[in-house]
């Protein structure tokens, strides 16, 4: 479960065996959880984050996305 970034308290990761899906990221904090698609960005999934969080998340997806497609695309290359 190879965490990608940290930012104000989300953990952004992946799981080792979802490379056959399209690219995507989850993202936790606390006890709440979401798994984001990364191209085009859009919400999957979401269990415990309110609207607001919800948008934090996506700017700073919309922030990082060139390095979450990286590392993605790094990890399952191989």
């Amino acid at each position: 479960m190879p965490t990608v970034l940290r930012v104000k308290g989300y953990r952004f990761f992946f799981f080792s065996n979802e490379g056959h899906e399209p690219i995507h990221i989850h993202v936790e904090k606390a006890e709440s959880y979401a798994k984001f698609w990364l191209d085009p960005i859009r919400i999957a999934i979401d269990f415990g984050f309110n609207s607001k969080e919800l948008r934090e998340i996506n700017s700073i997806i919309e922030e990082h996305q060139e390095l979450l497609i990286e590392k993605w695309d790094e990890y399952f290359a191989k």
